[in-house]
């Protein structure tokens, strides 16, 4: 089996789990935090989303450019790693200067020193970085089926 394959089925299984992931924070943990701002405070018995975003992000990039590297001679698998690895990256410097500041801002905080409506701006916010992950994951589907038929 071509390494750019295993790259690619590698860096399209993360890329599901990076949808998972958005999902299950959109409509499992976002919806109940901004009241119980201890939901996303480690210290407090919290959730620590660090623990999965940090591995999951760091795994799919190393993956997604790898398997870019792998495939560059073939022009439409390379196309689609490209849309993934741009989709995901936009999503990531958004998060950098945006995102992920604040929600270390919540997950520090004391209890009662911020309001639930800054809480659930964040959130409702935050929901439209799950469609350029959605976008990054549909691209890896597209590489991965192009390159199971090529093989």
């Amino acid at each position: 089996m071509p390494l750019s394959f295993t790259l690619t089925t590698a860096a399209a299984c993360l890329a599901l789990m990076l949808v998972g992931g958005g999902l299950y924070e959109f409509l499992v943990v976002d919806p109940f935090w901004p009241k119980r701002l201890d939901l996303i405070q480690p210290e407090r018995g919290g959730i620590s989303r660090r623990r999965f975003w940090i591995p999951i992000h760091t795994l799919f990039e190393l993956c997604v450019i790898s398997a870019l590297v792998a495939a560059w001679s073939a022009p439409a698998i390379r196309s689609w790693l490209w849309v993934a690895l741009i989709s995901h990256a936009v999503v990531r410097i958004w998060s950098a200067f945006d995102f992920i500041p604040k929600a270390l801002a919540f997950e520090r905080a004391d209890p009662g020193s911020t309001t639930e409506i800054a809480a659930r701006k964040w959130t409702h916010r935050s929901i439209f970085r799950l469609p350029l992950e959605m976008l990054a994951c549909a691209a890896m589907m597209a590489a991965f089926v192009g390159l199971a038929r090529a093989y």
